[in-house]
């Protein structure tokens, strides 16, 4: 059989192919292609590779991996016919004209002759370019995870990629770990379930999450969590170890136990009675010194009780109106209540709220003041002006106006009572009008035209709704919104 007959031979065999073949002579003078070859160039026919190895470099950019152009002699057919050794070698192939389209291939070369005058270079090679793209997509994602990783290689336990997150955390630079063997830098050395995650590695097989510390490129060490996941790099098995550094979360959790200890101290330490309730149920869950001071319970007997449990409101249409109201904002100021103590006593208060969280669950915090004293004084106040009101011809508007300035008094809101000056009735507005002006009730009987039970039932309406009981009261209570002994109640704004 003739070297032609060998050649045919070679043709039909490598026709079939899914890989492509150039044959080429030893003047590097292309022989034959099969369509494998034609096509991985995106090419519909043969010669538009090219007559020769020369030729296809001018319609063909070639650059290994590592971006660097293939040079005069470099290319693999130089290598075999130079040396007559099989060359193997990765290719970016890039037409010169037209188009971004690439392909990745991997080449290999060998010489091939039954006599020395017949011999020819058989080109071979694969288009990996999927495989090759699918690494890079690997290897973006892999350095931009913040999270700090390196990858194994399974077979001889060696580092083969880092990202720059580990690299942060530990101090190492990538020619510090990349190539060296997990003997030299052990990251499993302190871990909780070392012979575990050994035995893991060992079998390729997937490295529970689990408690380690890691040593430092300068000294020392730094605790992490570790976990490992076998994967596949460039065909090889290898682990991928990522981590997690736990020392930003154990400083955040003692600053954490810092700041609640303050709190701690300057809740329980503060004079003013305070107790912290679930906005749900108003089960108290925490309550300071002063507080229980204040109703004269012991801690046992106020800590996870309700306050229908407590029993410490007198007044229960008011605690019904103020836990509404809770429950709709959460934000209340200064509310006036009265507290009966554990012994009977009974304390004239002022409320004041604010929504808060402990331990992710929804809570008020409530501040109570004692101002029994301050409605002593309010109270010998009101006496006084009942006092002289027996005679009001001298008690002048400017008095009046001075003495409800003084006064401090801080009544339910509008938004909690409901009461306001426009809900009153007419005949319950023109009362309080001539209660301002200083009229008593026969007075007032004659200036209205009616009985003195009619007025004095009037009054007594007028008295209910505002939540007064003395005249003094009401002239303050009216002054409080505006109103003067000279003006129609109905005729001011509320």
């Amino acid at each position: 059989m003739d070297s032609n007959q060998d050649r045919v031979q070679v043709h039909q065999l490598a026709a079939g192919l899914k890989e492509g073949v150039i044959l080429l002579d030893l003047e590097r003078k292309f022989l034959w292609a099969n369509e494998a070859a034609v096509a991985m160039h995106g090419l519909d026919d043969q010669k538009q590779l090219g007559n020769s190895l020369s030729e296809y470099r001018s319609r063909f950019d070639l650059k290994y991996r590592n971006n660097h152009k293939v040079g005069d002699g470099d290319h693999p057919v130089d290598r075999v016919i130079a040396t007559g050794s099989a060359a193997d070698v990765t290719m970016e192939v890039r037409p010169t004209q037209g188009g971004d389209q690439s392909w990745m291939h991997d080449s290999r070369c060998f010489m091939v002759s039954e006599k020395d005058k017949n011999a020819y270079v058989a080109w071979i090679f694969q288009d990996e370019t999927r495989r090759y793209e699918a690494e890079d997509r690997f290897e973006a994602a892999f350095n931009a995870n913040p999270a700090p990783a390196v990858i194994c290689r399974l077979s001889d336990l060696r580092y083969v990629r880092v990202n720059p997150g580990f690299l942060e955390m530990t101090g190492y630079s990538r020619s510090d770990l990349v190539g060296k063997t997990t003997y030299e830098i052990d990251v499993l050395a302190f871990a909780e379930k070392r012979e575990l995650a050994l035995a893991k590695l060992k079998e390729g097989r997937t490295i529970p999450q689990m408690g380690a510390i890691i040593p430092l490129r300068e000294r020392g060490a730094k605790t992490v969590i570790v976990a490992g996941e076998p994967i596949d790099v460039s065909g090889e098995p290898c682990m991928l170890f990522t981590f997690a550094d736990v020392e930003p979360l154990k400083k955040a959790q003692q600053v954490l136990k810092q700041s609640e200890e303050r709190f701690s101290k300057a809740f329980g330490l503060s004079p003013v009675p305070t107790v912290i309730v679930r906005t749900d149920n108003f089960e108290v869950i925490e309550a300071n010194a002063a507080f229980f001071k204040l109703i004269g319970s012991p801690e046992e007997l106020v800590i996870g009780k309700s306050q229908a449990d407590l029993d410490i409101w007198l007044d229960k249409d008011v605690q019904k109106v103020v836990e509404t109201a809770l429950l709709k904002d959460g934000r209340l100021r200064d509310i006036d209540f009265r507290l009966k103590s554990r012994d009977g006593a009974l304390m004239e208060c002022l409320l004041s709220s604010e929504e808060i969280k402990i331990d992710d669950i929804p809570c008020i915090m409530m501040v109570i003041q004692d101002i029994t004293d301050r409605k002593r004084s309010e109270e010998e106040l009101m006496s006084a002006i009942e006092s002289v009101m027996a005679d009001t011809s001298w008690f002048s508007r400017g008095i009046v106006e001075k003495l409800a300035a003084l006064r401090q008094r801080s009544p339910l809101p509008d938004n909690i009572t409901g009461v306001r000056v426009s809900e009153l009735t007419e005949r319950e507005q023109d009362i309080l009008t001539l209660i301002c002006q200083g009229m008593n009730d026969q007075q007032m009987s004659q200036q209205l035209g009616l009985s003195s039970n009619t007025v004095r039932n009037h009054v007594s309406s007028l008295y209910r709704k505002i939540g007064v009981n003395r005249r003094g009261a009401a002239i303050l209570w009216a002054k409080e919104r505006g109103i003067g002994g000279s003006d129609r109640a109905r005729t001011k704004p509320d």
